[in-house]
């Protein structure tokens, strides 16, 4: 076996972020079914079963509420993440980084993208030149404060208009605090610069195109049918007086609901119809797990350990959570 010349021996990179496709797969298919048949079958059936029917409502409910955003979103988000240079939002950065922080997490409100596809456009950002503060501030605002999560919070909360401004309000500040955070602590070395995703030149745009569209109906659909579950099982099998008394304490339920959303890694198109269900819980505790969930989860955790480092996203995570929390309770305390 030839040996290899020390000079051409690189370092291994970190492993990169695997999806659990199969899992998610089938909860696609799972949730789909349970649609078709909850609207026929399970209804029948559920006439002699009073939970089992409550149960099918609101999973169908989330579910088809939540569902033409999904396909938005995902739709524009892919459209963003291969036809858009990320030159061009590099290009339109004030000089500053202090000032290009808050320029570039209000660049999401015109660039709608899951969270699922920040990561990459944010690595893209860095690769291209871009300074890892306002890129960070992309990446945690853009599927936050896009129109189309924004619309879709409005639809969830009808005659609330109050909830969809605090959304954006906290997911701004929140953004914008961690830019300057890092900006003010961050350093290089935690950091690791994704390498260039040749798949995209090598197939062309079309194909890029499909491919991101795949990946991200599958994710998102995944996990929107497991957050729908969820929160149909909680809403049937919880007692209300338990949820009304946990509910009833702000800082418990604040802490219930952001941990919540870091668990079920809802897509932030389909989330606001999710944390409208949990309906004995605060507003400000809704409001939390909204912006925590576009911002931190266990399927972003991962993610951004496989495109930017372990080191990277051990700090930045938790970190993110704190201040996303923060600014929650902040906003939903002075709006709520």
């Amino acid at each position: 076996m030839p040996q290899q010349h020390p000079a051409q021996v690189r370092p291994a990179p970190a492993p990169p972020y695997r999806e659990p496709a199969g899992l998610l797969a089938l909860l696609v298919v799972a949730g789909f079914a349970a649609l078709a048949l909850g609207r026929f079958w399970l209804a029948d059936w559920g006439q002699h079963h009073p939970a089992a029917q409550a149960w099918v409502t609101v999973f169908v409910s989330i579910t088809l509420q939540s569902l033409p955003f999904l396909l938005l979103g995902v739709t524009l988000g892919a459209v963003i993440s291969v036809l858009v240079p990320a030159r061009w939002l590099q290009a339109a950065l004030p000089r500053r980084q202090a000032l290009a922080v808050p320029v570039a997490g209000a660049a999401g409100v015109v660039l709608p993208g899951c969270e699922c596809a920040s990561v990459p456009v944010a690595g893209a950002l860095m690769r291209q030149g871009l300074p890892a503060a306002p890129a960070l501030a992309f990446l945690l605002a853009a599927p936050a404060v896009n129109p189309i999560v924004l619309v879709a919070t409005a639809v969830a909360f009808p005659g609330r208009p109050e909830m969809m401004v605090a959304r954006l309000v906290a997911s701004l500040l929140a953004a914008t605090a961690m830019g300057w955070l890092w900006l003010r602590f961050g350093r290089p070395e935690w950091l690791r610069l994704p390498s260039l995703n040749q798949d995209a030149h090598q197939h062309g745009r079309a194909s890029a195109f499909a491919q991101a569209m795949q990946h991200d109906l599958l994710h998102a659909g995944g996990f929107l049918v497991l957050g729908a579950m969820l929160a149909a099982t909680v809403n049937v099998l919880v007692p209300t007086d338990w949820l009304a008394t946990l509910g009833g304490q702000v800082v418990v339920s604040v802490i219930v609901l952001s941990l919540l959303a870091v668990a079920v890694a809802i897509c932030s198109e389909a989330d606001a119809f999710v944390a409208a269900s949990f309906t004995q819980f605060s507003p400000t505790a809704m409001l939390a797990f909204m912006v925590v969930g576009p911002m931190v989860d266990v399927k972003l955790a991962s993610m951004q350990a496989g495109t930017f480092g372990r080191a990277f996203a051990a700090r930045f995570a938790p970190a993110t959570f704190v201040v996303a929390v923060a600014c929650a309770v902040a906003i939903g305390t002075v709006l709520l």
